[in-house]
């Protein structure tokens, strides 16, 4: 789809000053805001209303539902169940074998499904398989149900972040994303603080453990948040079927992603598209930067179990490991924030990786005599999460083909879960605990690695963007010269009459 100055769509430069409440919103929000019409902000408004809060809700869910097998290990799964050696690590281990196998089909189904059908119809799924962790009777139980949330599950964050690629345009995306992204952060915290709570309130109610109250309650919860995805979700622009956005404004949702370069979904998926995919340096760059970073971000997962194996009772645990997911939040934001403001993805990458190497090398020494200098350091391992920004920054880099934007983002989730399956099975043995020496420090070197690996990526990027423009460039001069003949034409056919 291309736009040209006969749009009605089309963005033309302001005639009149801003307004101050216009530099206001375009100061603390988007850097676009008043170049944009009435029209067009009040679709970014509506896309706000309707996307973020159903994403965020079933983010949080998914979250929660995810993270409580921590919690419920530390509040009496473990001795309930009679829980040894490894299979805790096996448990984690069943969930990213199911994520690996689902994340790609999943972003390739929603090419061809409506993703409101698809992601509401995984979370139903995944609540029935909640609802069956409450009676687990031992340590196999639970690597089946695990399995099937985990299967559930993996499409979530990829057809998430595609979707908002596919609707919001490069100074709206990174701020979009991160708040999809904090709502995770809320989910983990709030499984921790429910489960204290559980803990002290509902532990023996009706002969029930705290641990299984958590997964009756999570699985209550989970039914109407699949509810709100199911009805207020929208699709893609193409495909659109609420009632709340006009026809006008689905193609007006459109020509922002012409504008933005964003190319519109084709549905073709064939071995062209395999070519496409691994015949360029984008998968091949993009994919292990994101394993190495996300490797690199894996040490609040030990933080309850640190906390049990040093003497903490099992709130304490449960409160101080949810209360680390908090303090990243205002860092997301401001990540973001930045990174639309600057239309600078790979500065706001490069800072926030170098600070990771602090947090996460002081855990990989391990000064355990400084109990205050470990908190911190705990404390502080989400506060390097730039994940929305990578992702914003991904669905940039793979604008030219949504089928290839599709895979690439999918590759990169399913590439770190690839690694989750089995690394921790070596670094982050139960057996290891709560000191963890081989898994501490390769999250350690995975931080320093980071910052270059992002480097080379802003590299490659750059040379792509110059390519670009110069196609744009010999396009527009193409143009220009067929004008200036057919000029010429209809001069000779004047002078010849």
């Amino acid at each position: 789809m291309t736009v040209d100055n006969a749009d009605p769509h089309a963005r033309t430069p302001p005639t009149r000053a801003a307004t101050r409440k216009e530099r206001f919103v375009s100061f603390i929000w988007d850097s676009d805001y008043y170049t944009k019409s009435e029209a067009e902000r009040w679709l970014v408004f509506k896309l706000d209303c309707f996307i973020l809060p159903v994403v965020c809700l079933g983010w949080l869910m998914k979250y929660i539902d995810q993270s409580n097998i921590t919690n419920a290990y530390v509040s009496g799964m473990k001795e309930d169940l009679n829980i040894h050696a490894n299979e805790y690590t096996y448990m984690i281990l069943c969930y990213n074998v199911a994520a690996v196998i689902m994340m790609l089909p999943g972003n390739l189904i929603a090419l061809k499904m409506r993703p409101s059908y698809l992601l509401a119809g995984c979370e139903i799924l995944w609540m029935v398989f909640t609802f069956a962790q409450a009676g687990a009777r031992n340590s196999t139980d639970l690597y089946i149900f695990r399995f099937f949330v985990g299967f559930f599950e993996a499409s979530f964050a990829p057809v998430v972040l595609f979707l908002l690629g596919s609707w919001y345009t490069s100074a709206e995306l990174a701020k979009r994303t991160s708040i999809w992204f904090i709502a995770g952060n809320a989910g983990q915290a709030f499984s921790g603080y429910m489960q204290a709570a559980l803990y002290t309130t509902l532990n023996g109610k009706l002969g029930l453990a705290g641990w299984r109250w958590l997964y009756i309650i999570c699985g209550i919860m989970t039914f109407p948040t699949a509810m709100l995805v199911l009805f207020f979700l929208p699709d893609f622009p193409h495909n659109c079927r609420l009632r709340w956005i006009t026809p006008a404004e689905r193609e007006m949702a459109r020509a922002r992603c012409a504008r933005n370069g964003t190319a519109e979904i084709t549905g073709q998926i064939d071995f062209a598209l395999v070519k496409r995919v691994l015949g360029n340096w984008r998968w091949w760059c993009i994919v292990p930067t994101y394993i190495v970073y996300a490797t690199a971000c894996q040490d609040y997962n030990y933080f309850a179990i640190w906390l049990k194996g040093h003497n903490s009772g099992v709130v304490k645990a449960n409160i101080w490991a949810s209360g680390l997911f908090l303090t990243g939040i205002p860092f997301a934001v401001g990540y973001a924030y930045l990174a639309d403001l600057l239309r600078n993805r790979f500065i706001v990458c490069f800072c926030a990786l170098c600070w990771a190497c602090v947090p996460t090398g002081i855990i990989a020494v391990h000064p355990v005599h400084i109990w205050g200098l470990m908190i911190f350091a705990f404390f502080t391992c989400y506060t390097f999460f730039i994940t929305p920004v990578i992702f914003s920054w991904f669905n940039e880099i793979a604008h030219g083909n949504a089928e290839e934007r599709a895979v690439i983002i999918a590759s990169a989730n399913m590439g770190f879960a690839i690694f989750n399956c089995w690394l921790p099975t070596i670094i982050f043995k139960q057996t290891d605990g709560p000191r963890f020496k081989k898994g501490f420090a390769t999250t350690f070197s995975c931080a320093a690695a980071s910052p270059f690996l992002f480097l080379l990526l802003k590299l490659m990027h750059d040379r792509q963007k110059r390519r670009e423009q110069a196609e744009r460039d010999a396009l527009e001069d193409v143009e220009s010269r067929e004008g200036d003949k057919e000029k010429e034409g209809g001069m000779d056919r004047i002078v010849t009459a």
